[in-house]
């Protein structure tokens, strides 16, 4: 370390509660590079996605209502981000449009900007128009008597205007998403609702948001009028900070000498979860919310709460036959066989040709980890990660979520996977993280650390690179039993662009 640092750079380092050890690692990754995921072929129906008819389901569901009450259930939503790229078109449009010489409709023809085009029309559909255009309406008294062009201008104006709405500076989470009989409903708000489907009377429901600091007084003003749930908050931790590096691999300075750090990615949320106490946790983004289907997303978080609770249940009295080695009435033959065909956990082909002891050893192993089933829906184009089946360094082959940025692009073969997948990730967990006797998992354990990546950024115009951590439903979760069961188009609703609030799921269904 002495060689790269000073005394000053080590106290700082360790100020922050930085690893020297991990940093000096993150070092060696961007000398040597990462290796790329190596991807087998994508999992499909019946071949690592489990498929259920309406018999199953029905019976799923019900196992889970049965039980819950015994567990302490948790929602976790990842809630930091902005809602920058929300807004992006129209930031653009704002910085590069001038109503004094051009038309709208000649600017959206220049830039061939469909989505102001799209914007535009749809604009007292969304969810936020008529607080907007009364703002607007109270900063430019003229507002009435200019033509159409000017107003939308002013709109979008008031829309971003730090001193008024500033929308795109703001979290998503707090932002107006639907409009319920008058009353204005934010994406907190929506998945607060939604947690109706593990609510058990007697407690209140519990949820996690991850936030930035600085907007803490935000979250709370929404979701103190919610007493009859128990929400927490948490903040990424400066500890799971990477270091940036110059593109000759050096540590990058600020002007005054100090290092650089940058926040390590969503993957850094693993060390969030990593403190929730509750039993069973559900994961799901905080813009995935719907005005339309909520019955459906009820039905399925449920059917994945009933997959979660029953493989843990045949688990933990797996792992306790294996602890007590009592085959009296379990057979080892019929653990190795949930392991490999149920499971699809790696197993040697000659697994069964070994000793006794040997056998026990690894199937509790193989057993003795947090559980995660993950919803999948059908592949409809989205950009983002998708449930593979991965060939590690060792030769062992497990089923992953794996992001675009993992995959090595120049390969063909690994490209022709990459376009033979059926099924995305739309970010819908339940994670089962403690053991068969009530201990909580230390999940940084499971953690794969060479499935992290590097990016290439700048910083007051100089460019750099950083690394990120593996991510939190991806290496973060690398070691963990994966289950993939698929689940329909209609839980899946996310607002990337503010356009997303125009689609059917988000507007209310007019009666004919």
């Amino acid at each position: 370390m002495e060689e790269k640092f000073s005394e000053l750079d080590i106290k700082y380092i360790l100020q922050r509660g930085n690893s020297l050890e991990k940093i000096e690692k993150q070092i060696l990754f961007f000398k040597q590079g990462i290796s790329k995921i190596n991807l087998v072929k994508s999992a499909t129906k019946n071949d690592g996605i489990w498929v259920f008819d309406q018999k199953e389901t029905q019976k799923l569901i019900d196992y889970f209502d049965k039980h819950k009450q015994k567990y302490t259930i948790e929602k976790f939503v990842p809630a930091s981000g902005a809602a920058s790229r929300m807004f992006k078109f129209l930031s653009e449009f704002i910085t590069t449009y001038n109503p004094e010489t051009e038309t709208i409709n000649a600017y959206i023809n220049k830039t061939k900007s469909k989505d102001l085009s799209v914007f535009l029309v749809g604009l007292k559909n969304f969810p936020f128009y008529e607080a907007l255009k009364e703002k607007t309406k109270q900063i430019y008294p003229n507002y009435l008597q200019v033509d159409k062009d000017v107003k939308d201008y002013l709109l979008i104006k008031t829309l971003l205007d730090k001193n008024y709405f500033d929308y795109a500076s703001k979290p998503k989470a707090i932002l107006p998403f639907h409009v319920q009989n008058t009353k204005v409903v934010t994406p907190i708000e929506e998945q607060l609702a939604e947690t109706a489907y593990y609510k058990v009377a007697s407690r209140k429901t519990k949820l996690h948001f991850t936030i930035s600091p600085e907007h803490l007084e935000s979250f709370q003003s929404i979701t103190s009028q919610y007493s009859e749930y128990d929400i927490n908050f948490s903040f990424q931790n400066h500890a799971t900070d990477t270091l940036a590096v110059n593109l000759n691999n050096t540590p990058f300075r600020l002007e005054n000498n100090q290092l650089l750090f940058r926040p390590g990615g969503h993957g850094a949320l693993i060390e969030n979860l990593n403190t929730l106490q509750s039993d069973i946790i559900f994961i799901k983004n905080i813009d995935n919310v719907s005005f339309n289907h909520f019955d459906d997303i009820v039905k399925y978080k449920k059917l994945l709460g009933g997959v979660l609770l029953r493989m843990q249940y045949l688990v933990f009295n797996y792992l306790k036959v294996l602890e007590t080695n009592n085959f009296s009435k379990v057979s080892i033959t019929e653990i190795i066989t949930f392991v490999r065909e149920k499971l699809q956990l790696p197993l040697q082909e000659d697994f069964e040709m070994f000793q006794t002891e040997f056998q026990i050893t690894s199937l509790y192993n193989q057993l003795n980890k947090p559980i995660r089933v993950c919803g999948m829906v059908k592949n409809e184009g989205e950009p983002g990660g998708g449930p593979f089946w991965v060939k590690d360094d060792k030769g062992k082959v497990s089923l992953q979520i794996v992001e675009t940025s993992q995959i090595d692009l120049k390969n063909e073969n690994q490209i022709e996977i990459v376009k033979n997948a059926t099924h995305f990730n739309p970010v819908d967990l339940v994670c089962g993280i403690k053991d068969y006797k009530g201990n909580k998992f230390n999940l940084s354990l499971f953690v794969d650390e060479n499935t992290g990546f590097i990016v290439e950024k700048n910083k007051n115009g100089k460019p750099l690179k950083a690394y990120e951590l593996p991510g939190l439903w991806n290496g973060a979760m690398a070691k963990w039993i994966t289950i993939f069961v698929e689940v329909p188009l209609t839980t899946f609703n996310p607002v990337k662009t503010v356009n997303d609030l125009l689609k059917p799921a988000h507007q209310p269904i007019l009666n004919e």
